[in-house]
C-alpha cells in the first residue's frame, strides 16, 4: 500500500484500539464505586489476551481458503505467530486486532459487579478463538455469510462494512447468555444501582467516538482505498458523525418523555447506540438516511434497556439493548435503505433476506456457544464471585485495590 493509505492504517489501528479503553471508562463509571477497578480490568484483561491469541493465530482463523469450508474458519496454523507475513499484511492483521479485542471487553458490561477476573479470562480466550474468529471468517474472510447472496442465487451480497454482525449482534447475543448464566445481582430491582462517576461515562464516550471513526473508515486505508474513485471515506466520516448525534437526539427526547428528564447519561448511551447502528451501514446510506437511522436506533435502544426489567435478565450496563438491539437495528435497515439495493432504494426484498439471515445466524451462533462455555465455566471453576463479596465490593476481594483510596 502506498504511503497515504499505510498512515492511515495505522492511525486507524491506533484509534480502535483506543477504543477499548473508552469502553472500561465507559463502563467503569457506570457501575458502583467499588466495582470500578474489576470493571476496567475486564477490557483491559480482553485486549491483553485476545491480542496475544489475534497474533498466534486468530488472525490466520479470519482468512477462509480456497478449498476450505465456508461454515468453518481458517486454518490457524498457516502463518501461526505471522512469522512469514509482509508488511502491508501485519499492518492488516494489528487493524484487525483490535475488532477482535473490543468485541470481547463489550460483552464484560452484562457481569458488571459479580464476576471472577480468571474465569472472565478463560471465557474471552476460549469466545474469541470459537466465536469471534470465526464469525470474522464468515462476514469478512470468504465464509458463508460474505457469500451468502452468490450461494442464494441473488444479486446481492449482505452489506456488514464495520462489525453490526460480527462486532455488536455477536457481543451482545453473548453478553445476554452470560447475564443469564451468572444470574441477577444482590438485590436487582430498577434504580439498583445509580452511575458513580457520571464524567468517566461521558469520558468513555467520548472516546469511543472519537476512536470510530477509526472503526468505521479505516478499512479505506488498510485496503488501499483512500484516493481512489471507489472511496467512500467521505461518506463513511459523515454519517459515523451523523447518525450519532441523531442518536443522542432520539435517546434524550425518548428520556424526556418517559421520565421528564433528559440525563447526560442518557445523552452518553444514545451515542453509543447510534454508533453501534451505523457500523454497519456507513458506506451504504445516504446520509439523510442516515439520520433516520441514528434517531430512530437513539429511541428504540432508550427503550429497549427496560426489557431486563421485564423479562428479569440482569444485563448489567445494557450491552443487550444497546449492542445488540441497536446492531439489529442497522443490520436490517440495511434492507430497507442500502444505497441501490434497499426495499425502498432502488432494489426488492433481496437485501432484506440476506441481511436477515446473517443477523440470525450470527445472534444464535454466538448465544449458543458462549451459554454453553459460561455454564461449563460457572459449573467448574465459578464464574460468579460469592454474594458477600459482591456487597463488599469485588475491588478489594479480587484485584485488592480500590478504584478510589482517599487519605488524610
Amino acid at each position: 500500500m502506498d504511503s497515504g493509505n499505510l498512515a492511515w492504517s495505522v492511525a486507524a489501528t491506533a484509534l480502535v484500539l483506543l477504543m477499548t479503553p473508552g469502553v472500561a471508562f465507559f463502563y467503569g463509571g457506570l457501575v458502583k464505586a467499588k466495582s470500578v477497578v474489576s470493571m476496567m480490568m475486564l477490557s483491559f484483561g480482553a485486549m491483553g489476551l485476545v491480542a496475544v491469541l489475534w497474533i498466534l493465530y486468530g488472525s490466520n482463523m479470519t482468512v477462509i481458503g480456497e478449498g476450505e469450508s465456508q461454515f468453518l474458519a481458517g486454518n490457524p496454523f498457516s502463518d501461526f505467530g505471522l512469522a512469514n507475513a509482509d508488511s502491508d499484511t501485519l499492518v492488516i492483521s494489528a487493524y484487525g486486532a483490535t475488532f477482535a479485542i473490543i468485541t470481547v471487553a463489550l460483552i464484560s458490561g452484562a457481569i458488571a459487579d459479580r464476576a471472577k477476573f480468571g474465569s472472565w479470562m478463560i471465557f474471552a480466550g476460549v469466545f474469541a478463538t470459537v466465536v469471534y474468529f470465526p464469525v470474522a471468517a464468515w462476514v469478512w474472510g470468504g465464509g458463508w455469510i460474505y457469500n451468502l447472496g452468490a450461494n442464494l442465487g441473488l444479486d446481492v451480497a449482505v452489506i456488514d462494512y464495520a462489525g453490526g454482525t460480527a462486532v455488536h449482534i455477536n457481543a451482545g447475543a453473548a453478553a445476554l447468555a452470560l447475564a443469564l448464566v451468572l444470574g441477577k445481582r444482590v438485590g436487582f430491582q430498577k434504580g439498583i444501582n445509580k452511575p458513580h462517576n457520571v464524567p468517566l461515562v461521558l469520558l468513555g464516550a467520548a472516546l469511543l467516538w472519537f476512536g470510530w471513526f477509526g472503526f468505521n473508515a479505516g478499512a479505506e486505508g488498510t485496503f488501499s482505498l483512500l484516493g481512489t474513485e471507489d472511496s467512500s471515506v467521505g461518506l463513511i466520516v459523515v454519517n459515523t458523525l451523523g447518525a450519532t448525534a441523531a442518536a443522542i437526539l432520539g435517546w434524550i427526547i425518548i428520556e424526556k418523555i418517559k421520565d421528564g428528564k433528559a440525563t447526560s447519561i442518557g445523552a452518553a448511551s444514545g451515542a453509543v447506540a447510534g454508533l453501534v447502528a451505523i457500523t454497519p451501514a456507513c458506506a451504504a446510506l445516504a446520509p439523510g438516511w442516515a439520520l433516520l437511522l441514528g434517531l430512530v436506533t437513539g429511541a428504540v435502544c432508550a427503550l429497549a434497556i427496560e426489557l431486563k426489567w421485564k423479562l428479569g435478565y440482569d444485563d448489567a450496563l445494557d450491552v443487550v439493548g444497546v449492542h445488540l438491539v441497536g446492531g439489529l437495528i442497522g443490520t436490517l435497515y440495511l434492507g430497507f435503505f442500502a444505497t441501490g439495493t434497499g426495499l425502498f432504494t432502488g432494489g426488492d426484498a433481496s437485501q432484506l433476506l440476506v441481511q436477515v439471515i446473517a443477523a440470525v445466524g450470527v445472534l444464535v451462533y454466538s448465544f449458543v456457544v458462549a451459554y454453553v462455555l459460561g455454564l461449563i465455566i460457572e459449573k467448574t471453576i465459578g464464574f460468579r464471585v460469592k454474594n458477600e463479596d459482591e456487597i463488599a465490593g469485588v475491588d478489594t476481594v479480587v484485584h485488592g485495590e480500590e478504584g478510589y483510596a482517599l487519605v488524610d
